[in-house]
């Protein structure tokens, strides 16, 4: 099997490099060549941390067409922000049978990824599924230079549709059994931790990092008590709105148990006996990821699923609303809204069906 990754971030040199450990034939694209310049010359990625390894890739590339020619998995490891870019450029190159999975779709990244194809008229047999999170902690220090604190111990990951959860199987699990397939993309987008650790996080640690430009540890320094009651509150939101589509969610401290093995009685405890995330350093500024992508493509979907069932999100909405004046960009606006979700109008069952099925 050949696997183009998409996206040359810390995370996708990461998963580059790790699948060309286990033997595969892997391709990495850019779309600008100062990421990968190294790379394109040397073919070599060096992995630190939990690995420790310099894994030899069969090139990068700046040419999409020719990343994804041929390529059975095509793993997008992109801010889910440029998820809809990103299809509209890759619908061209699509070929039959081919597998995209999103790394990780955030809310809804599955949907807005077939609609975007929908759009372009792609008629492909082809499958686009999202993860729920990323399957590494990782950073990149340079060009070709990447470590990764932790591997997850599972990551779900699910197709739109549904239906075709076992080609997603057949193909995906070949090259990471880490992935567990979950019934729908309904659970995966519900799911997504980041919109629980990340923005408000940041938020509420603002002062420090504009002060010390990130200089400290995000996890393990960044989230004391008090802030780890608002994370609390906010998955409490998130799982409330799961709850009403049917989802039984896994809570922030379940979900630390199931990818890292650590325990704790409350989320506090939890994520500080998680020593994956030892040695992560916060963001230099506030124009991150878990800004500019966690807040539109995880909050703002999140909200609005919840205005559709009758759930209440203040403390989701609080950080969208700060979120949009630090910025200054109205993420409810620009954000994943049911507009562009292409789900206005829509009922319950509805949304649940476009969820499951995609029509």
């Amino acid at each position: 099997m050949k696997i183009c990754v998409i996206g040359a971030g810390n995370g996708g040199q990461a998963l580059a490099a790790f699948l060309a450990l286990r033997g595969f034939d892997v391709c990495l694209y850019n779309r600008s060549e100062w990421r990968i310049a190294p790379i394109i010359k040397s073919h070599k990625i060096k992995v630190e941390g939990e690995i420790n390894s310099t894994a030899e890739i069969s090139f990068a590339t700046t040419n999409l067409q020719k990343a994804m020619e041929g390529r059975q998995l095509l793993m997008v490891v992109l801010p889910a922000f440029a998820h809809r870019e990103i299809a509209k450029k890759m619908a061209p190159f699509l070929e039959d049978g081919q597998v995209v999975v999103l790394n990780p779709g955030r809310t809804a990244g599955a949907l807005e990824f077939y609609n975007a194809l929908k759009e372009e008229d792609v008629k492909r047999d082809v499958v686009i599924a999202e993860a729920q999170t990323f399957i590494f902690a990782s950073r990149a220090s340079n060009p070709g230079v990447v470590k990764i604190f932790r591997i997850k111990n599972a990551v779900p990951v699910a197709a739109l549709p549904s239906s075709k959860n076992a080609e997603l199987e057949k193909t995906l699990l070949k090259a990471m059994p880490e992935f567990e397939i979950a019934p729908n993309t309904l659970y995966t987008s519900f799911n997504n931790i980041g919109a629980v650790f990340h923005p408000a996080t940041i938020i509420l640690n603002t002062g420090w990092v504009e002060t010390t430009f990130g200089k400290f540890e995000f996890y393990f320094e960044g989230i004391s008590q008090s802030v780890a009651k608002v994370l609390e509150a906010i998955d409490a939101e998130r799982c409330e709105v799961a709850r009403k589509f049917g989802i039984e969610p896994m809570t922030a401290v379940q979900w630390l148990s199931y990818a890292y093995d650590v325990r704790g009685s409350n989320l506090y405890d939890a994520i500080h006996n998680n020593e994956g995330y030892r040695g992560i350093q916060a963001p230099t500024s506030l124009e991150n990821r878990y800004i500019l992508e966690d807040v539109p493509t995880s909050l703002v979907p999140i909200s609005a699923f919840g205005k559709l069932v009758g759930v209440k999100t203040p403390i989701i909405d609080s950080i969208i609303r700060i979120a949009s004046l630090m910025i200054g960009v109205d993420f409810f606006e620009e954000g994943r809204n049911f507009k562009r979700l292409h789900l206005e109008g829509k009922t319950v069952q509805q949304v649940k069906q476009i969820m499951e099925v995609g029509e």
